[in-house]
């Protein structure tokens, strides 16, 4: 079994061979976070970069990063994955660092190499017996499979993120940190993409980072908010979104509509009743429990005969607009 490693303080280097292994308390089968922070800074004045973050991934999940442009994202998973230094704090793994693998937004590789050598040289740095085969899986799996003769430098953006992220797979990493994994994909290459990471987790723990926050609540069973290089939540994705969204009801009439909207604007329980368009009202209620007690009896006093009355699904996207205050 692999040996996990913990990194030292990332204002240093790493000294070469010191596993966590080495200690008593992290004997026996892997347990805790695959990955954590403490109080990660990097400053690049005037008010950008990282600070104080503290960040924990657990172990087999698919960890989603979202936040604005400029917010830390990349600074973050930059320093994580070793490309990158902070000024202070610490990143600790608790995989064997040799198994952690990072393919960043804008992959570069050197344009004489054919697919099939970039995935080769990626898998031997981390073994030099890799079997070929796996070079082949890895290019199928990322939809590359016709590819593997291709130079790298006649490659699309799309397909160079592609490559990119065989590379990154071809040797089974424990943990895969992505920036912005799908930013170059036409909508069927984000879907298999997100099928890939999803399908990941049972052996891989995974971070990526996305502006596309429909991408990460598909995937991603917990995710970490920041904001001017702050982190502001971290959790898990259901319980952001239900503990930052408002319940809220789609209530369709025929007739009556305004009478309809006000009487629902005169409830307590009520937060918000805005109408749509003609015959559709959206009521928010500031619980759950008021809302499923008091919905049926408002609406049974009303003119409006009622065609529908259906839960408005919470997303992402409201979450991330009710803790950060602002667009993407």
């Amino acid at each position: 079994m692999a040996q996990p490693m913990s990194s030292a303080s990332d204002d240093r280097a790493p000294r070469p061979g010191r596993t966590a292994a080495e200690t008593p308390e992290h004997a026996g089968e892997p347990t805790g976070p695959a990955v954590l922070t403490r109080a990660l800074t990097r400053d690049y004045g005037g008010g950008t970069g990282i600070f104080g973050i503290d960040l924990t991934v657990p172990r087999g999940c698919v960890y989603g990063l979202v936040g604005p442009n400029g917010a830390g994202k990349t600074t973050l998973l930059s320093i994580m994955g070793g490309t990158r230094r902070a000024d202070s704090g610490e990143v600790v793994f608790g995989v064997d660092r040799r198994r952690v693998a990072v393919s960043t937004d804008v992959p570069e590789f050197e344009p004489w190499l054919t697919a099939s050598e970039v995935v080769e040289l990626a898998g031997n740095l981390v073994d030099r017996r890799l079997p070929r085969e796996k070079v082949k899986v890895a290019l199928h799996r990322t939809g590359l499979s016709g590819c593997g003769d291709r130079k790298a430098g006649s490659l699309s953006r799309g397909m160079t993120l592609r490559l990119g992220l065989a590379a990154a797979l071809v040797a089974d990493p424990e943990l895969l940190i992505l920036d912005e994994p799908t930013s170059a994909l036409d909508p069927r290459g984000r879907a298999d993409v997100l099928d890939l990471v999803a399908s990941l987790r049972e052996h891989t723990t995974v971070v990526f980072s996305s502006h596309i926050l429909a991408d990460v609540q598909r995937v991603c069973d917990h995710v970490g908010v920041v904001r001017a290089g702050r982190l502001l939540y971290q959790g898990s994705t259901a319980e952001l979104v239900d503990t930052h969204m408002r319940p809220s009801w789609l209530v369709r009439v025929r007739g009556g509509g305004t009478d309809l909207l006000r009487a629902f604007a005169a409830e307590n329980w009520v937060a918000r009743v805005s109408s749509m368009r003609p015959g559709l009202f959206r009521v928010e209620a500031r619980s759950l429990e008021a809302g499923e007690r008091h919905l049926a009896e408002v609406l049974s006093r009303c003119s409006a005969r009622v065609v529908s009355v259906a839960p408005e699904e919470s997303d992402l996207e409201a979450a991330f607009l009710s803790i950060t205050g602002g667009p993407r």
